[in-house]
């Protein structure tokens, strides 16, 4: 005898064991807690440089390169 025959031979018995289950398992669903995601704020940093009367290309070249240059090399930190 195997474990699937009184199931086999009792077909109503099956499908209202069948739905209690399922009712149970749709009534503990919803009194499973839930934790809101907490409110994490991500440290910021801003900088600016300013060369006054400089061109694009020399801010590019002079100030701009090696700041990302030296922010690189912080594992931390991503640009945005």
């Amino acid at each position: 005898m195997s474990i699937s025959t009184p199931f086999i031979h009792r077909p109503v018995a099956t499908t209202l064991l069948t739905a209690a289950l399922a009712l149970a398992g749709g009534i503990a669903y919803t009194f499973l807690p839930v934790s809101p995601i907490p409110q994490v704020e991500f440290p910021t940093i801003s900088v600016q440089a300013a060369l006054p009367g400089a061109s694009p290309e020399t801010m590019a070249s002079s100030v701009a390169t090696p700041l990302e240059r030296q922010f690189g090399r912080i594992a931390s930190i991503t640009p945005r």
